[in-house]
């Protein structure tokens, strides 16, 4: 660690938004420290990009955590039934899709919250957004306003010495395309991540489900190809 830069936990899927997160996590001058989740999810792809990002984004550490949210099921992202696929964004957001995982965020922000007191860290990223969130009710700004004074209740450095928890959501209220200019312009290889809910066994994604649908209508606004279509010819 630089003494001279402040740790912080970035919560790092894999995916479009978390790699900028990460990236933004360093611009703002934190040493990051990644955390992902083996959490019974469907496949293991966004993992591996997890670990593609986390080198190439410079993260000092870079820890999976293993739970199993599959065993409650309640997500078709956890395998209890299928992933919704060739919907428009109008129906996207007119009710919480069935991708949604029941406390998902909660749970990651609960680890990352005990990793930051070890670390003795004041600083958590995340790459939820409430523009193109997909009808999840754990990426709106009230949940994180709730969860910031949560964590001041709820930690030894929030009590004993007044030490206020920060839990940035840079990406809170950008469009997709928004997102990947930021990215662009911090030099994120979009082209390491993953962002598809139902690829094939070799990654290759479905290019039908809402996080492929909303992820190429990024790059279609910006007017650039997105890179993971190059790696797979697609």
């Amino acid at each position: 660690m630089n003494p001279a830069r402040k740790p912080a936990v970035i919560l790092l899927s894999g995916g479009l938004d978390s790699a900028t997160v990460l990236a933004c996590a360093k611009r703002d001058g934190f040493d990051p420290y990644c955390l992902s989740f083996s959490y019974g999810q469907r496949h293991s792809v966004e993992l591996e990009a997890s670990k593609r990002v986390a080198q190439a984004g410079g993260a000092l550490k870079h820890h999976i955590a293993h739970i199993d949210l599959a065993a409650f099921g309640g997500s078709s992202l956890v395998g209890d039934g299928e992933v919704p696929k060739d919907r428009d964004e109008a129906t996207m957001s007119s009710k919480i899709p069935s991708t949604y995982v029941p406390a998902r965020n909660t749970i990651f922000l609960s680890f990352a919250l005990g990793w930051a007191e070890v670390l003795g860290a004041q600083d958590i990223y995340l790459g939820v957004n409430a523009v193109d969130y997909s009808g999840y009710p754990d990426c709106r700004p009230e949940y994180l306003e709730a969860f910031r004074a949560l964590a001041d209740l709820a930690t030894r450095a929030g009590v004993e010495g007044g030490q206020k928890l920060s839990i940035h959501a840079p990406l809170e209220l950008l469009s997709k395309a928004d997102i990947i200019r930021l990215g662009l312009g911090l030099g994120v290889d979009y082209g390491l991540t993953h962002s598809c809910y139902d690829p094939d066994p070799t990654g290759k994604p479905c290019l039908a489900c809402d996080s492929c649908k909303l992820r190429q209508a990024g790059f279609a606004t910006v007017g650039t190809k997105d890179p993971q279509l190059e790696r797979f010819r697609l």
